[in-house]
């Protein structure tokens, strides 16, 4: 896709890594980026440098929009590449498979990671422990062309560090 090649490039040039671009109504381009160490979470100024900067090269390489939004992955960030479900591993996430299997498409569970297979394969398998109906532990192998859509599943801690 030409869009995301060149958006890619622009976001990677300022220093960021793009994690996804998603069309909506009314004309709206929504980039999600990211710090390439994951160390440092994205804050406004970030996003204003990446949103000044497309606000340029997308006319000019004639990719349309109407309004542009920067966002950070935020704590319910996508789960797109090998390289993700890889880093993800050990994580609570949602996925959404393209076909069902069994009676299911929907899946709750944590990750697994790559379990065959060359992690930029079309081939390599990744695995989703997840309770099955009769409330045992059952393991999901799957490749991501299966994959309609994962999102980890935010975790929030209210009660704050004891001192």
């Amino acid at each position: 896709m030409k869009d995301q090649r060149i958006i890619s490039a622009e976001v990677e040039n300022l220093g960021y890594t793009l994690v996804d671009i998603e069309r909506e109504a009314g004309g709206l381009l929504r980039v999600t980026i990211e710090n390439p160490d994951y160390e440092r979470l994205i804050n406004v100024q970030d996003c204003e440098k990446v949103s000044h900067q497309l606000s340029y090269t997308l006319p000019v390489e004639n990719i349309p929009f109407e309004r542009l939004e920067i966002s950070s992955p935020g704590l319910d960030r996508p789960v797109k590449t090998a390289a993700d479900y890889e880093r993800f591993s050990g994580m609570e996430v949602d996925l959404k498979l393209r076909v069902a299997v069994g009676d299911r498409k929907k899946f709750r569970g944590v990750l697994q990671g790559l379990l065959s297979g060359e992690l930029d394969s079309p081939d390599a398998k990744f695995g989703l422990l997840f309770e099955g109906a009769d409330g045992t532990e059952s393991q999901l192998e799957f490749s991501l062309a299966e994959v309609d859509k994962t999102r980890l599943v935010p975790v929030i801690d209210f009660k704050g560090r004891k001192s």
